[in-house]
């Protein structure tokens, strides 16, 4: 059974000071990374058409054919000033039992951290996540930055939701070296996630730039929350947090303030129980 979806259309700062005080138990956000580029994701389709250079089965030949591209501004003056106030207001929304999970990359993680030690304690500070992915072009300069960095802080470091039974397993990567009942049992997670990144190509892509797997935030939802408690995302952008807490029976709020995400989320909640604003 889904949880109820409320998405914003708004200016998250301004629908932040709006919530009440404690109301929520979990928080997940993925700003803007600060790359200083235009993010954009072309969605393509194929036809058949006798002079494309696509072959397909049977020698017959297709054209790509764009449908839509989806882009937003990825760029700020001075990003801890734009995220500081955003964050201050996350920690006064947040339950004393309630987490916060900040998903960025390599280009601003170390200066949100010392920010978020700053706001939270660093006594709060719980968990370092890396996802890492093999995904994408590489780079003969330096080593190809190929994971992100989700910082994990409780409002209370000595209460706080963390269900590891509810954690999906994996395979043991030797596993002839373990007993059978752990073999069929598998191996929790550590603070390394392998996961690939959205396929272009795939049935789970909304054609939204930066869109998150739902393997990662699902396993979030089900190891970070229980039943019955409020979940946020005020960066949704495509709404991935949103789906995966729905799949889970949680309510959710989602803000974003870009046209184009919210016309993405209105074709992902089709059918469920979401109301927009």
């Amino acid at each position: 059974m889904g949880g109820v979806i409320t998405v914003h259309h708004a200016d998250n700062l301004d629908i932040l000071a709006r919530l009440r005080a404690r109301s929520f138990q979990f928080i997940y956000i993925d700003p803007p990374f600060n790359t200083g580029r235009t993010q954009r994701r072309t969605q393509l389709k194929t036809r058949r058409d006798a002079a494309g250079t696509r072959v397909g089965f049977g020698g017959k030949r297709y054209a790509e054919v764009r449908v839509s591209t989806a882009a937003y501004a990825d760029t700020f003056d001075d990003y801890l000033a734009f995220l500081e106030p955003r964050l201050l207001e996350a920690k006064r929304v947040l339950s004393t039992r309630g987490s916060l999970m900040v998903h960025l990359d390599y280009r601003e993680v170390h200066y949100v951290k010392v920010m978020l030690d700053g706001i939270f304690g660093r006594e709060s500070f719980i968990n370092e996540i890396i996802w890492a992915y093999d995904y994408g072009a590489r780079t003969t300069k330096r080593w190809s930055a190929k994971h992100d960095t989700i910082l994990w802080y409780a409002k209370d470091p000595a209460r706080f939701t963390y269900r590891a039974d509810q954690s999906d397993r994996l395979p043991y990567m030797a596993p002839g070296l373990v007993t059978p009942e752990k073999r069929a049992r598998g191996k929790m997670p550590t603070d390394t996630w392998w996961h690939t990144i959205v396929s272009p190509t795939g049935r789970e892509k909304t054609g939204y730039p930066t869109q998150k797997p739902l393997g990662i935030l699902e396993r979030i939802v089900k190891v970070h929350t229980k039943p019955g408690d409020r979940l946020l995302d005020f960066f949704a952008g495509s709404g991935s947090f949103g789906d995966a807490a729905d799949r889970h029976g949680r309510d959710v709020v989602l803000v974003d303030a870009n046209a184009e995400a919210i016309r993405v989320m209105r074709r992902r909640f089709e059918g469920r129980e979401a109301r927009f604003l």
